[in-house]
């Protein structure tokens, strides 16, 4: 997911993605934990994604402190 996707996202949208993919990466570790994960970098992306959702989540919080 690219981060001028995300950046068009609301915070709810991007809180409930970052849950979502949480919830994802959670099943992959088990996969990966019983031996039955194919593709290992799936997890990468997934780890990389929710920090990109974080970063942007920090970014909107820090604007609103500035403007309010």
């Amino acid at each position: 997911m690219k981060a001028r996707e995300l950046r068009e996202m609301s915070l709810d949208e991007l809180l409930t993605k970052e849950q979502e993919l949480k919830d994802q990466l959670f099943k992959l570790k088990f996969q990966h934990t019983l031996g039955q994960l194919e593709n290992q970098m799936k997890m990468r992306s997934i780890r990389k994604d929710i920090a990109r959702i974080k970063t942007i989540i920090r970014e909107l919080e820090q604007q609103r402190k500035r403007e309010g």
